[in-house]
């Protein structure tokens, strides 16, 4: 009787070991290092709250901290709202569709690296998005996207967006095919249209994925960093460096590893906060 008892907890212990060792000890280790001067040489000196004094009085932060909410007010409602539609699209039960269904995800699985080098060219002054601009003539003169801090920022979420597309389909597309068919063909009876379908049962059907993928995606552009690093590293003038990008530059540039602990505390935090003020709304919707 006592063995059935612990049964249940073993099989959780591997997991709680492997949370706890790459999760929960690095959390508590990034918290300590947040109140202490340490460069990676010389031992750790506590410091008490000077790293968060230091840091809310740099006008870099909030900078960055700028940067990174213009991101995901920029990113976040149309990774959530167009792969919606590209999951419908694809659900469709059409000869190839498959092959439709792979073209989308061939972004997710791109190496950033790659797929940064491809937006370089399409971004430079003599790039096909200038080309294609200034044969419908949009514009006068080539835009520098990437090196202008009026565009920098913007031409790099294009990216993000482009790159996590796909992704963020496959969610919604599993949700679609979890969908009863009794609903549909109710929704044909009452003589519905296809706009009235996925307005009035598809989207609706849909919300806890919507909550999952609001969740993920405002995640991922709090942290966003690989895109800033290689197709501007943070310029011109800090107009594209975000939050992340600055606490990796306080650590491995400046050896400011109790300050950058303290940034990446605070971005912690504001990340915790989203995600409960996301499940707390969203999620009610759900359960109304």
């Amino acid at each position: 009787m006592k063995t059935n008892k612990l049964t249940p907890y073993l099989f959780l212990l591997p997991g709680l070991i492997i949370l706890g060792a790459f999760i929960f000890y690095p959390m508590l280790q990034a918290f300590w290092l947040s109140m202490t001067d340490y460069n990676m040489i010389a031992d750790a000196e506590f410091v008490g709250t000077t790293n968060y004094e230091n840091l809310f009085q740099d006008d870099l932060f909030w900078k960055t901290l700028t940067n990174t909410f213009i991101y995901l007010i920029g990113v976040v409602p149309a990774l959530v709202i167009i792969p919606i539609f590209l999951a419908v699209l694809v659900n469709q039960k059409l000869k190839g569709i498959g092959f439709f269904r792979s073209a989308y995800y061939i972004p997710v699985v791109t190496s950033l690296v790659v797929a940064g080098i491809a937006w370089d060219w399409v971004y430079k002054e003599n790039g096909l998005l200038n080309y294609v601009l200034d044969i419908l003539n949009i514009i006068s003169e080539p835009i520098h996207w990437l090196t202008s801090t009026q565009t920098a920022i913007f031409a790099v979420m294009v990216v993000t967006i482009w790159k996590g597309l796909g992704y963020y389909m496959i969610i919604y597309l599993a949700g679609l095919q979890s969908i009863p068919n009794d609903l549909y063909e109710a929704a044909d009876i009452d003589g519905a249209n296809w706009w009235q379908k996925v307005t009035r049962v598809t989207i609706p059907m849909l919300m806890p994925f919507v909550l999952i993928v609001t969740i993920m995606s405002s995640i991922a552009a709090m942290k966003v960093f690989e895109e800033i690093y290689i197709m501007t590293g943070g310029g011109p003038l800090h107009s594209s460096e975000t939050l992340v990008f600055y606490i990796y530059t306080e650590a491995f540039d400046r050896l400011n590893m109790g300050y950058a602990s303290a940034a990446g505390v605070v971005l912690f935090l504001i990340t915790l906060v989203l995600s409960i003020i996301n499940i707390k709304f969203m999620g009610k919707d759900n359960t109304a």
